[in-house]
């Protein structure tokens, strides 16, 4: 078994060992985690769904990111992640959501957000809290270590 399913089956057990269940909100990962999550037999235990926001017009309408975020952070912020992050949770009236929004490159960087900036939140019913990810590599790779962040703090969350 290769180290990524362990990952993502060590989430299902924590998820279904504590009665939780999953939504994802994704941007620059394409739908990567939500992939990497149903790869696991028995997902539907815990997993909801999820669904990949790549315009500003998908975040606003599907998940209530407020546009007013939008517009003064931009859609690669801690503010956006989190507002992802809690209107998927919201939606899916799941338990507990992550969110990804990010630059994959290889254009669309700037010299404060380049190319592998990547903020990744993560919901529960207490509190929600994102992160800046600054990642490596062409596209597919940062698309990779994305889904791999956001599952590996999934599980630091939620392990005893």
């Amino acid at each position: 078994m290769a180290m990524t399913e362990q990952l993502e089956e060590r989430l299902g057990q924590l998820l279904r060992t504590r009665g939780l269940t999953l939504a994802v909100a994704e941007s620059c990962s394409g739908g990567l985690i939500c992939h990497r999550i149903t790869n696991v037999p028995g997902a539907s235990d815990y997993f909801l769904g999820g669904v990949v926001t790549y315009s500003n017009q998908a975040k606003a309408e599907l998940l209530r990111v407020p546009e007013a975020t939008l517009a003064t952070h931009g859609a690669v912020s801690a503010e956006t992640a989190t507002a992802m992050a809690t209107g998927v949770r919201e939606r899916f009236h799941a338990q507990v959501s992550v969110a990804v929004t990010g630059i994959a490159g290889p254009t669309g960087g700037t010299p404060q957000k380049p190319v592998g900036t990547v903020f990744i939140a993560v919901a529960g019913p207490k509190r929600v809290e994102a992160r800046r990810f600054a990642f490596q590599g062409g596209r597919e790779q940062i698309k990779a270590q994305t889904a791999e962040a956001a599952l590996t703090w999934l599980v630091e969350e939620l392990a005893p």
